[in-house]
């Protein structure tokens, strides 16, 4: 038997693709530990999952920085580096006749590296959660917000990427790496993307091919998978609150713009006061109530969270920040989707669900009123909800979890 050492980092909507992972690799006989925040024990636990919590500075989340479209990336990077450091230890500290399979998430696949120069039989799997965490230079190319016109040519757009990797991402990782890799003797890296797009023994992609087709330049050997949506709760209900309000009027818009985010007090300003204007019932989703208006119209109802598995199916349009988590679920269910994207994978998330017909999209940092009323509009109307259901039908037999599971095994 063999044992799969899981990794993951940041909030509940990373650590749940990975659980899914977790869970399906126990069943099929692996020994599973998952190493994560410590804040989620709470999730891990009723599993009965082997956890190992991780040190995570909560205070990141109010980082001015944290969703800047360009800066976010440090943010990130400096927060999850206490976290990384401690994989090492924990890895050599396995038996050394044990067979071990590292399951990471790509923040940590600098370490993961360091780990197999301890255990030079040590296998490595990445798993990506949204396309836009595998660089490539072909479409939909975006730098941060900023699209790359169809008719730029690969040598450009080669160039663009050294140059963004230069200016932003290797300043900032590449003295924490090089550091830890002389001192465990090894030789210092000149280049973050390319370095950790050559740990991995097997790449996996956690969204299926509709989603993102892989391009020529992801890398190799790649398993094309499925979204892995897991709900830590699934006998939960919906609320007598929420089915009340449910019940009480036409369908809901439902706002949120992601549960770690804590500077989106503009937006739920702009969210009700379009919703008003509009003359739309809305739901605001999130567990800081200090964001919201003081005061808010009957036409509108907070909850600090509601299971979107239960909640999606009974509203007109979701209107979010573009995580994978919330973009899956929402094609799952066939709701319409208005994304306001901030950071990180973001852009290119939303960038898909308008290439796919079921939503559109409007940059949170231009988001108003003013704005979001022909957005809505646009997002409600009968064309987007119908190519919406439409494409819920993939979601309907599919098994690329099976079929990534089966390639992991494969590795031993």
């Amino acid at each position: 038997m063999a044992h799969v050492v899981v990794v993951t980092i940041g909030s509940a909507g990373d650590l749940f693709p990975f659980m899914r992972l977790a869970l399906a690799l126990r069943e099929r006989g692996q020994r599973v530990t998952m190493l994560g925040p410590e804040q989620h024990r709470p999730y891990v636990a009723p599993t009965g999952l082997a956890f190992h919590g991780l040190p995570a500075d909560e205070a990141v989340l109010d980082h001015p920085d944290l969703w800047h479209p360009t800066r976010g990336l440090a943010v990130v990077w400096r927060a999850t580096r206490p976290a990384m450091a401690r994989i090492p230890d924990i890895v050599g500290a396995l038996p050394a006749d044990e067979q071990v399979l590292l399951l990471a998430h790509p923040l940590a696949l600098p370490e993961a590296d360091l780990c197999r120069a301890r255990r030079p039989g040590l296998k490595v799997a990445a798993a990506y959660l949204a396309p836009s965490n595998l660089p490539t230079v072909h479409d939909p190319l975006l730098l941060g917000p900023y699209p790359v016109p169809r008719w730029v040519p690969l040598g450009a757009r080669r160039w663009l990427w050294r140059k963004l990797g230069d200016a932003l991402i290797n300043p900032v990782a590449l003295p924490d790496v090089n550091a830890a890799r002389v001192a465990s003797g090894l030789a210092p890296v000149t280049d973050l993307i390319r370095h950790v797009g050559e740990v991995p023994d097997l790449s996996l992609t956690l969204f299926p091919a509709w989603f993102a087709p892989a391009p020529p330049d992801w890398p190799r050997p790649l398993a094309e998978g499925d979204f892995p949506l897991y709900d830590p709760s699934p006998e939960t209900e919906l609320s007598p609150a929420i089915t009340r309000f449910l019940e009480a009027g036409p369908p809901p818009v439902v706002f949120t713009p992601g549960t770690g985010n804590r500077q989106a007090a503009a937006y739920f300003r702009a969210a009700v006061d379009a919703s008003s204007r509009l003359g739309l019932r809305a739901i605001l989703l999130t567990p800081h109530r200090e964001q919201l208006p003081g005061a808010l119209p009957s036409s509108v109802l907070w909850q600090d969270y509601v299971p979107l598995r239960l909640l999606l199916p009974h509203v007109a349009a979701l209107v979010h920040h573009g995580g994978i988590g919330t973009t899956a679920e929402a094609l799952r269910a066939g709701t319409p989707q208005l994304v306001a994207p901030l950071a990180h994978d973001q852009f290119d998330n939303a960038a898909r669900v308008a290439a796919l017909g079921v939503g559109t999209h409007l940059r949170a940092s231009r988001l108003t009123t003013g704005r979001l009323i022909p957005a809505l509009r646009r997002v409600s109307g009968p064309t987007i909800a119908t190519r919406a259901k439409e494409v819920s039908s993939r979601f309907q037999g599919s098994n690329g979890i099976e079929a990534v599971i089966e390639r992991l095994l494969m590795l031993f």
